[in-house]
């Protein structure tokens, strides 16, 4: 009996820990502080995933912008904007400090062009 208990809570715990970690790992609402800002020169712009939109630099790195195409950015227009040119970056942070590919606010020069961040 005692043995079970201690089972149970044991279990229990890896189960809130493995939660927690993968809670860390969704993107929501996030914030500057939250982000680190890179310098990036886009050589390519692809549609990836579920609608997402994928920048590539000229190395083997890529940066996305979640469901980009649902929120009303275009492909086409993004290439005539950055394709080419250095554009910074906010990428979210996650797991204690992680910085992601995933873009929180995508600028060029002094124009924000997407950006998730509440005003």
């Amino acid at each position: 009996m005692k043995k079970t208990i201690i089972s149970f809570i044991i279990g229990l715990s890896i189960i809130a820990v493995c939660f927690l970690m993968l809670k860390s790992c969704i993107i929501q609402n996030p914030k500057p502080e939250d982000c680190v800002v890179v310098e990036v020169k886009v050589t390519n712009i692809t549609e990836g995933g579920v609608k997402d939109i994928v920048f590539h630099d000229d190395g083997t790195d890529f940066y996305y912008i979640n469901r980009g195409l649902e929120r009303g950015l275009n492909l086409d227009s993004l290439k005539t904007k950055v394709l080419n040119k250095t554009v910074t970056l906010h990428l979210a942070k996650v797991l204690g400090g992680m910085t992601s590919e995933h873009i929180s606010q995508l600028a060029i020069e002094d124009e924000i062009i997407f950006t998730e961040f509440n005003n």
